[in-house]
C-alpha cells in the first residue's frame, strides 16, 4: 500500500508484486502443514497448469520460451495446488537456471494406464553423470546462495503428499535435462 500510495511503481508492477505476496502467504501456510497430512483433491491438471503457467512466465526471462504439450482431454490428479504449484516453479526456475537465461523449456502431460506423466524439459547445460544420483538430496546445490533444499523438498512434496514420484528422465551435458513427476491418476 506504501508503494501504491507514493505511485512510483507502474500498476502491472504492483499487480504482480501482490500476486507474489498472495503466493508466499498462500505456500509458507502450507509449508508449516508439511509435517501434517494436507488436502489432496481431485483437480483437472490441465486447468491448473493452464492457470499456473501464466504465473509462472511473468518470473522467468523473457529470451526463455515455456511452451506446452498437453492433449486435449481432461485429466484429473489429486494434487494441493500451493504445493504441487511450489514444486513446478521450483522446476521451471532450475530448467530457466540451466538455460543461463536463454532457450526453451517443454512442460509436457501424458497418460499411461494407472499414471500421468509430467515432464519438464530444457535444452540447457544438463546434469554431469556423477552428481545425478544427489540432486534430490538435502543440501544439493548448484548456486552460491541458497540452501540446497529445493528439490529435496520438491521430492517430499510429490513423494509424501501426492503419492507420487519425480526422477531425472534424461540428462546429458550440453544437451539438457528432462525430469519426470508420475502422480496416480485420479478417477
Amino acid at each position: 500500500t506504501l508503494l501504491k500510495e507514493e505511485g512510483n511503481l507502474n500498476s502491472e508492477a504492483l499487480v504482480e508484486m501482490e500476486k507474489d505476496i498472495q503466493r508466499l502467504s498462500v505456500v509458507s501456510d502450507r509449508f508449516s502443514k508439511i509435517g501434517s497430512s494436507v488436502e489432496i483433491p481431485k483437480t483437472n491438471i490441465i486447468d491448473f497448469f493452464d492457470n499456473y503457467l501464466e504465473y509462472m512466465r511473468k518470473r522467468i526471462p523473457k529470451s526463455v520460451e515455456l511452451v506446452t504439450e498437453f492433449n486435449e482431454e481432461i485429466i484429473y490428479a489429486n494434487i494441493n495446488a500451493p504445493l504441487f504449484s511450489w514444486v513446478v516453479e521450483n522446476l521451471i526456475k532450475n530448467a530457466a537456471d540451466a538455460l543461463a537465461g536463454k532457450g526453451k523449456i517443454l512442460l509436457s502431460v501424458e497418460k499411461s494406464s494407472t499414471d500421468i506423466i509430467i515432464k519438464i524439459k530444457d535444452n540447457g547445460k544438463g546434469i554431469p553423470p556423477a552428481i545425478q544420483k544427489t540432486i534430490f538430496q538435502p543440501g544439493y546445490t548448484t548456486k552460491d546462495r541458497g540452501w540446497g533444499l529445493g528439490l529435496s523438498l520438491a521430492k517430499r512434496i510429490v513423494e509424501g503428499h501426492h503419492n507420487g514420484k519425480i526422477y531425472i528422465l534424461f540428462s546429458k551435458e550440453e544437451e539438457g535435462t528432462t525430469i519426470g513427476i508420475n502422480l496416480p491418476i485420479s478417477n
